[in-house]
């Protein structure tokens, strides 16, 4: 088995794990968010879009392909979320505030299904591109599986949904995830294309950094230690990636 699927089933284990904290260390939960939207946004800045811009140097309309991808992808996640509804849980007890549609729903679970597949197909790519990439990425990837398992599976336990709908909404998550790991690493695509698909994964993840995870965190607790927490998970990602190397 290659190394990003087993990468992948590890993303998984970590989905379940954030939902245990959850049930065991509600008073924390809002440092765990912080850092994990500072990982994902180190990952971003540090690693991802020195990598892309060096990939694909296209331009169109005198813009460069790569950042009009990412823009597309942040876009896109926006949109599908206002017209579908959240792949959160319904009901988040961070945010105080309720989607239109039920995380555990046939579009909720379709939500959820389609942005995990996309974590998985960038890890495949991204060990296409660099061990020390793909590491990276995996890095930040954990942060998000981790907060995902925080905002449902703890949610549905709580809810007394957990026998009906977590052991369904697990599979869905192991079985995407990993799917989409084998396709990354399948993918025989040139560097440049590879480029225009991270770029628009990176534009996925500013969005659920910014609009999600960090909202979640400041919503019922004091800010200053969340921030401080968001700003070692970018130095922890910046110390990262520097002393990986390629």
């Amino acid at each position: 088995m290659s190394t990003p699927i087993l990468l992948a089933a590890v993303t998984v284990i970590a989905t379940f794990l954030g939902g245990l904290l959850a049930l065991k260390g509600r008073d924390r939960l809002h440092l765990v968010l912080g850092l994990s939207a500072g990982l994902l946004l180190g990952l971003v800045a540090f690693d991802l879009l020195p990598e892309i811009f060096e990939m694909n140097t296209n331009s169109f309309a005198g813009v460069q392909v790569v950042s009009l991808s990412l823009v597309i992808g942040f876009l896109a996640v926006h949109f599908l979320e206002k017209t579908f509804g959240s792949h959160e849980a319904t009901e988040s007890e961070f945010s105080g505030h309720k989607h239109p549609i039920n995380f555990a729903g046939g579009l909720g679970a379709l939500g959820m299904a389609g942005h995990v597949f996309l974590d998985g197909v960038a890890l495949g790519i991204a060990f296409q591109v660099s061990t020390a990439l793909g590491i990276t990425v995996f890095i930040a990837l954990l942060a998000h599986a981790f907060s995902d398992g925080l905002n449902t599976v703890s949610l549905l336990i709580k809810s007394g949904k957990w026998s009906k709908s977590g052991f369904a909404l697990l599979s869905v998550d192991a079985v995407m995830r990993i799917g989409g790991a084998i396709v990354g690493s399948a993918l025989a695509i040139s560097e440049a294309t590879i480029g225009i698909y991270l770029a628009a994964f990176s534009g996925i993840i500013i969005y659920l950094a910014t609009s999600h995870i960090l909202p979640e965190a400041h919503s019922k607790h004091p800010s200053k230690l969340t921030m401080l927490s968001t700003v070692i998970g970018v130095l922890a990602m910046w110390l990262i990636i520097g002393n990986l190397g390629e």
